[in-house]
């Protein structure tokens, strides 16, 4: 269960501020022609990080609460 909450706090930190290389890493493969994530693809992403990060610290609480 530790592993998991620090799991998911690092990767929705990491959604939260660079969503550009997720993109980058999951998605760009699948279009030739976009250059740039899309304003909605951050937000959704910054928004996923932070229930990702929500979660870890719910996981956290209940470990050691």
């Amino acid at each position: 269960m530790f592993v998991f909450c620090v799991l998911s706090i690092f990767i929705g930190f990491f959604m939260i501020t660079i969503p550009a290389v997720l993109w980058d890493l999951t998605e760009s493969w699948k279009s030739k022609d976009a250059r740039e994530p899309s304003n909605s693809y951050i937000l959704t992403s910054r928004i996923l990080g932070g229930f990702s990060i929500l979660l870890g610290i719910i996981g956290f609480a209940d470990l050691f609460g």
